[in-house]
């Protein structure tokens, strides 16, 4: 491995040589190119947004061809994007990432490596686009896998690209995360047997090894080692973040990262010798494009440019060419209106925080709600309908809804299906979707469950036991206390909400990528019995519930529905008292009306009849604490420490 020392004197040869031929560099970005200076250009998860609204009033927005275009003004700079870049829209989607993929040739792109939604084309769609760039895709932690045994890399570990006479190494990384995140299946054989794999290890030491085995071998060849990786810096990624690669390997230089939409312009972080390393991310949907510069000095710098830091600079025409060509063909194909909605159908907060995936959200009872609808309305007995919180990703619609509006709620093209299941494999997978649920909502996971026909309880204070192997796909349920609780299907004859039953069979809806797929390790599903397979792609089964609506006009989602309920019951549930005091004489109840009768309860033991009254879903937080005075549920009246509950 080379010492940073002859890297900086084998740059410190190639200034030289370039000065030697007055080689002048462009002078489009601050120090970029210039002055022997090395640029490195890099987008992470564009996911197929190559319009980013231009034309309303956006006009300034990134595009691939404003990226070429930029490129072309610089000299000794390369380009290089850190996955996630064929899937998304309906740009991508409409022909399996092909035009993404001649979009990206066009613009000049020198490498990149495979995000997990790569592989949403399945494993014969991802290799095509392989092989379709006209640049080469990187992974050293991705390899061909027989008997659960690791054989040959399926790509090469990295590329050594020069620019102005100094080499610099692409280590490409694939999130292992790749087997629940995209669909487990394309992993697999037709009979169920792993044939590609993903280095990653419950502790991520297979991950380390195999960055730090392609580090080492691209060190002798290069003068410069930056990791190329779709990892991210999600605390839900753990122990498989580029922070944790970083601090478990030496000899990187830099780390292109992506996978969170995390936006970080530059972040010095220690790698395991204690040498800084700078770690960099874009955000998403090509909001920004990173710059980083390697000086003559050696000194690393990054920085991320906005559409507006770029505003003067010329689209490559041959690029936008193929852009307008095929947004105005999609456009027109899906660009029909066939609804409207008032209320605004959203998965973000205020602060743009994301929500889908860690609670309910209005959006994600309009998806469930929709998959329900397709089956029920097909005269099919439907119980239950789930949608993962990672399959519904827009940002906020009102106004007009047209396909291309539902291709923005679900991207990903997968088939609706029902499956006969039983109780405990709904409770199972409720479960396994709440493994990650926070008090704070701070760790997000893309198997959360947004359900129709169904509500339940999660308590964030119960902690997570389910049973997962080392891809992160489950394996059994928890091995101590269900931290989901509470669970009730809708009884469609009497419009009732009833107590999950563990051991009866019920129909239940979704998509081929939770039910069938392993999609988000969800495989609790095994010997569901198949009533209906591939009905509907996942936006059609959107449009055909606006179109269900009156005039098209969606009504009824302001505002989540209340089907998930997450509580911390420690903190709001105080230890039962060993001797419940009694207050030998309650204060006298108002007059009750004439014909009610009343049960009259007193002291710190009346929270616990109040619960025989109302159910489980009274809690002694709402019942006992609230200042004696008024409850929820109206017809509660304390009076002094006395309850009065009318007579059930």
């Amino acid at each position: 491995m080379r010492t940073r020392a002859s890297r900086l004197l084998s740059l410190v040869l190639s200034v030289a040589l370039c000065l030697s031929l007055a080689v002048t560099a462009g002078a489009a970005g601050a120090d970029a190119g210039q002055d022997g200076a090395v640029t490195i250009l890099y987008t992470n998860d564009v996911h197929t947004y190559i319009d980013n609204n231009v034309g309303e009033g956006n006009e300034n927005a990134l595009t691939y061809s404003k990226v070429a275009g930029y490129k072309a003004t610089l000299d000794n700079v390369l380009l290089v994007d850190a996955g996630d870049a064929i899937q998304g829209t309906a740009y991508g989607s409409m022909d399996k990432g092909a035009t993404i993929t001649k979009l990206m040739n066009a613009a000049g792109y020198d490498a990149a490596t495979l995000g997990n939604h790569e592989f949403d084309y399945d494993m014969e769609g991802c290799l095509a686009a392989v092989e379709a760039a006209g640049f080469p895709y990187v992974s050293c932690n991705f390899y061909h896998e027989e008997n659960g045994v690791p054989g040959e890399r399926v790509l090469d570990s990295y590329v050594v690209l020069e620019a102005g006479g100094v080499k610099v190494a692409f280590v490409g990384i694939t999130t292992p995360e790749s087997f629940t995140k995209s669909t487990p299946a394309y992993f697999q054989d037709d009979a169920g047997n792993y044939i590609y794999g993903i280095a990653g290890g419950e502790d991520g030491s297979a991950l380390y090894d195999a960055v730090q085995t392609a580090i080492d071998a691209a060190s002798a060849e290069a003068d410069y080692v930056i990791a190329l990786g779709h990892l991210g810096v999600d605390p839900s990624s753990r122990p498989w973040t580029s922070e944790e690669v970083i601090a478990n390997t030496t000899g990187l230089d830099a780390f292109i990262d992506g996978h969170s939409h995390t936006t970080v312009a530059m972040k010095e972080v220690a790698d395991e010798a204690g040498e800084t390393v700078v770690l960099t991310q874009t955000g998403s949907y090509l909001n920004a494009l990173g710059q980083m510069t390697i000086s003559a000095d050696g000194a690393i710098t990054t920085e991320l440019l906005t559409g507006d830091d770029l505003a003067d600079v010329t689209p490559d025409a041959d690029v936008k060419a193929i852009e307008d060509a095929w947004v105005a063909e999609i456009d027109a194909e899906l660009g029909q209106v066939i609804g409207s909605t008032a209320d605004t159908l959203d998965n973000y907060d205020a602060d743009g925080k994301r929500l889908v995936r860690t609670q309910e959200t209005n959006t994600g009872d309009f998806a469930a709600d929709a998959l329900y609808y397709l089956f029920d309305d097909m005269g099919l007995d439907v119980d239950v309908a789930v949608m993962n919180g990672g399959g519904i990703r827009n940002e906020a619609i009102t106004g007009d809804i047209s396909y291309l509006t539902c291709k923005e709620i679900h991207t990903f093209g997968n088939v609706a299906c029902l499956q006969t299941v039983t109780g405990q494999q709904i409770l199972d997978a409720l479960e396994w979707g709440a493994k990650d649920v926070t008090a704070g909502r701070d760790v997000e996971n893309g198997g959360f469950l947004q359900v129709s026909g169904l509500k339940y309880t999660i308590d964030t204070t119960i902690p997570s036991t389910v049973q997962q192997d080392d891809k992160g796909v489950w394996t059994g349920g928890p091995t101590g206390e269900y931290r989901v609780t509470d669970v009730q299907v809708l009884n469609n004859e009497t419009g009732a909400y009833e107590p999950l039953d563990l051991n009866a069979s019920y129909n239940l809806a979704g998509y081929n990528y939770t039910l069938r797929d392993l999609g988000d390790g969800f495989a609790m599903f095994e010997g569901a019995v198949n009533v209906l397979d591939y009905v509907m792609e996942d936006y059609m089964v959107l449009a055909n519930y606006v179109q269900s609506f009156e005039d098209g006009v969606v009504t009824g989602y302001a505002e989540p529905q209340g089907r998930i309920t997450i509580v911390d019951k420690a903190a709001e549930t105080p230890e039962e008292p060993d001797e419940p005091a009694v207050d030998p004489e309650p204060a006298e109840p108002e007059e009750p009306a004439e014909g009610d009768t009343y049960v009259v309860v007193a002291g710190d033991s009346l929270w616990k009849i109040a619960r025989e009254q109302l159910g489980s879903g009274a809690r002694w937080g709402e019942i006992y604490e609230a200042n004696r005075d008024t409850v929820s549920d109206p017809s509660l009246i304390f009076i002094g420490q006395t309850l009065i509950i009318p007579a059930r």
